[in-house]
């Protein structure tokens, strides 16, 4: 088989705007020759190395690891599952975006061991900046709960820090569906180079999502320079169909989100997967009740975490889930056209 290399990748994902931002190319590229640029983040740029292409060095990982290279395979609708529950954390969770399931999980495989690090999102609560983060301990991972927004952040960029610079070999992801995707890629991959990220990958828990947003158009510009609204004067934001910020001063506003197109990533255009269907679990409050978590436990890996949670008193399931309304939004974004 020819071996694809970065050239590959830059032809049919970054330069027709498919790139989801995930991060993956950069976490695996064995000579950090992959970046996002901060004054342009819709596709990596090389530092001008590839071992493959300079030194004619077998590689490909980055290619290989890319949720974009195969649309035609990618998920849509609910996908494969065991279950579909309502859940949320039994203990206080400060911050959390609906009802602090995933936070419930994390902690309680933080607290057994079942896990070392979770790779995830954190943001600044001042200016509501988000960065790719690895967590070790409950303490931090409850203090961060909610910042698992759907803002763009190359969150497995954090990858190459978990497991490369800090070696740890039971890690949790928790990202949107092209994190899923690409983490599954890299899971089924038989690329020698991507085997140890695999083998350290033990929980992918994927969240519902219509699309992600810049940070700079979303707040800087839409909430900031356009609706007057200061970044530390926000407490929480979700989609619902709608964008809702809601405001410490218990002020709501809400946006259309036919408004914030233009601060949509370009790669997200492309995405038919709401679920995150190549998830362990997939989370998202939409379907339950105030104050639960949707979840869908999709394998094994995650009836296990999921069970373990609730069997050490931290995550309580029950209420009923209205399949009706996921089901209606996984439907709408399934029927995005194909570039």
């Amino acid at each position: 088989m020819e071996m694809k290399t970065f050239k590959d990748l830059e032809a049919e994902v970054w330069k027709t705007d498919l790139c989801s931002g995930c991060g993956a190319c950069v976490a695996v590229c064995p000579a950090d020759g992959l970046r996002f640029a901060p004054e342009s983040t819709d596709a990596p740029v090389s530092i001008g190395y590839c071992k493959a292409e300079n030194d004619s060095v077998p590689c490909g990982a980055c290619y290989a690891a890319c949720p974009r290279v195969d649309l035609a395979a990618q998920g849509k609708m609910l996908g494969p599952y065991q279950d579909i529950v309502a859940a949320r954390s039994v203990f206080t969770v400060e911050r959390k975006q609906s009802g602090g399931a995933v936070t419930a999980i994390l902690v309680n495989a933080l607290d057994e061991g079942l896990i070392d690090a979770v790779v995830t999102v954190t943001r600044d609560p001042w200016t509501m900046k988000p960065s790719s983060a690895v967590i070790t301990s409950s303490e931090e991972l409850v203090l961060h709960a909610g910042s698992r927004y759907a803002w763009w952040v190359p969150l497995l960029a954090s990858l190459k820090e978990a497991v490369v610079t800090r070696k740890y070999r039971r890690i949790a992801v928790v990202g949107v569906p092209c994190v899923a995707r690409a983490t599954q890629a890299i899971r089924a991959s038989e690329h020698e180079l991507l085997k140890p990220y695999a083998k350290a990958i033990r929980l992918v828990i994927g969240l519902f999502c219509t699309e992600t947003f810049d940070y700079a158009k979303l707040v800087e510009g839409k909430l900031q320079s356009e609706k007057k609204i200061e970044p530390w004067e926000i407490r929480r934001l979700d989609i619902k169909g709608k964008l809702d910020v809601y405001l410490q001063d218990e002020r709501q506003l809400s946006i259309p989100l036919a408004d914030l197109e233009e601060a949509v990533r370009p790669g997200c255009r492309v995405c038919t997967d709401f679920t995150a269907v190549e998830a362990d679990v997939s989370a998202g409050a939409v379907g339950s009740p105030g104050g639960y978590t949707t979840l869908i436990i999709r394998n094994d890996i995650g009836r296990g975490f999921v069970d373990r949670a609730v069997w050490q008193g931290k995550l309580a399931t029950g209420s009923s889930v209205d399949l009706s309304i996921i089901e209606r939004l996984a439907a709408k974004k399934a029927e995005r056209p194909q570039e």
